[in-house]
Order: structure tokens, then C-alpha cells, then sequence
């Protein structure tokens, strides 16, 4: 089956479903890093992307250039400079002006900022020994768009370097602007990728509910696979 062309629209649409959730009154704080749930999810991902990065990342952490595709406000480029990233080899890219202005408020200035369509970023092939997504692909309902940024993101890989990949895999039944993207997918998205998967985060939903009696709860009930709802992915491009 042909795959129809990628709508030139889809990032204005995605504009569109985020204004509509700020109308809405946003996520509050949903994501605060005050909150049990959130911060051990956070703690969890650093650990299982850092053994990701450990078991194929070829440089030190500081030698890797990074692009990070939809950076929102920059938490997670500045989660990897703390890390030992270097700042002035990381890139993040943001369709939303507003928050790439927070980004570009709360970013190191030797951290070079992009705003727009990532999939029209000037960027030559193999630029970025890691090109790293989280949570922006969930927001993207057109599959073409979806294969037109994965391809983009696979150009921009230097071979031997990789693709991180941070989604969730369900539908959320609440809310029909975004949808999960399974394993499948990402095979689909990667066909020539050497995928490193792993489960990660309690659902959220759950999450939120079992910290209210007690912050280790979300330790207990996320030792079961099934209940975790992301996948983290280091997608390898061959040499």
C-alpha cells in the first residue's frame, strides 16, 4: 500500500490541539517536579537511557553532538547537560514560539535553538551523533507527517550513532489529540534501525493514584512490566 503524501498542515494542526488543551486550562501541574510520580518516572529514564547510552553511545557523553527534536521549554536538554552533555554541542528544535521562548529564556547560550517545522530543519546528513525525541510523535496524527519526521531524524544520524526515542505506546481514551505509538511503529518508522527497547514509566493515570498513599508505591506496582506504558528506544544506525 502507497503511503499518501504528508500534510503540509500537520504542524499547524498540532499548534492548533495544543491551544486548544491551554484554552482547556493546560496540565496545571501535571508534570511538577514536586510530584512523587513525576520525579521517580524522571529518576527511572535517566537511568535506563544512560545504560542505553553506555551500551552503545561510541564517544563520552561530552564529545556527543545532540539534536533534540521538539525541546519545549528545554527541561530535557537541560537534563542532559547535567548529566555531562556538553551545551555547546546540544541542538533543540520547538514548533511552539512560546515555549521556545522559555526555552531560550532558561537554555545556556552556547545552546543553539531552532523554531518551526523540525522536519524542515537545515541540517546535512549525519550532523548528530544522537537525535532524541520524547513525546512528540504520540502528538502526531498523521502518519505520512510521522514518516516524513523519521526519515528526516534517520538523515540527520551520523551512521554509528543513534535515534533515542521516549513515547508512550497506549491510546489515551482521554484525550483524542494524541495516540500511542507501539513498538510496531517505531519498526515501521526505523525499518533499518537496530532497536534497544525498553517498558519504562508507570502509567501515569495509576501513577498519580497509588503516590496519594504512598510515594514507594509507585516502585512496587512498576515492577511489573505490563503496567509501565513507555517505551525508550535507542534506534542505531549502521555503519
Amino acid at each position: 500500500m502507497t503511503m499518501r503524501e504528508p500534510s503540509e498542515d500537520e504542524p499547524a494542526a498540532v499548534a492548533e490541539r495544543y491551544a486548544r488543551r491551554e484554552a482547556r486550562g493546560g496540565v496545571g501541574d501535571l508534570y511538577s517536579p514536586l510530584r512523587p510520580e513525576v520525579w521517580q518516572a524522571r529518576q527511572e529514564r535517566q537511568r535506563e537511557m544512560l545504560a542505553l547510552l553506555a551500551r552503545h553511545a561510541l564517544l563520552p557523553l561530552h564529545q556527543l553532538r545532540v539534536l533534540e527534536i521538539g525541546c519545549g521549554s528545554g527541561s530535557n536538554l537541560l537534563e542532559l547537560a547535567s548529566l555531562g552533555f556538553d551545551a555547546a554541542r546540544l541542538v533543540g528544535n520547538e514548533l511552539l514560539p512560546e515555549r521556545a521562548a522559555i526555552a531560550r529564556r532558561q537554555l545556556p547560550a552556547a545552546t543553539a535553538l531552532h523554531e518551526g517545522d523540525a522536519s524542515k530543519l537545515p541540517f546535512e546528513a549525519g550532523s548528530f551523533d544522537v537525535v532524541y525525541q520524547s513525546t512528540v510523535f504520540s502528538s502526531l496524527l498523521d502518519d505520512a507527517f510521522q514518516q516524513r519526521l523519521a526519515d528526516a531524524m534517520w538523515r540527520w544520524t551520523r551512521p554509528g550513532g543513534g535515534v533515542l526515542w521516549y513515547d508512550f505506546t497506549w491510546d489515551n481514551p482521554g484525550n483524542p489529540d494524541v495516540r500511542g505509538v507501539p513498538l510496531k511503529r517505531v519498526r515501521a518508522l526505523f525499518p533499518r534501525g537496530r532497536i534497544d527497547a525498553a517498558r519504562v514509566t508507570l502509567a501515569p493515570p495509576l501513577s498519580r493514584r497509588v503516590v496519594r498513599v504512598h510515594p514507594g508505591a509507585y516502585r512496587l506496582l512498576n515492577a511489573l512490566p505490563f503496567l509501565r506504558t513507555h517505551l525508550l528506544c535507542w534506534i542505531g544506525k549502521p555503519r
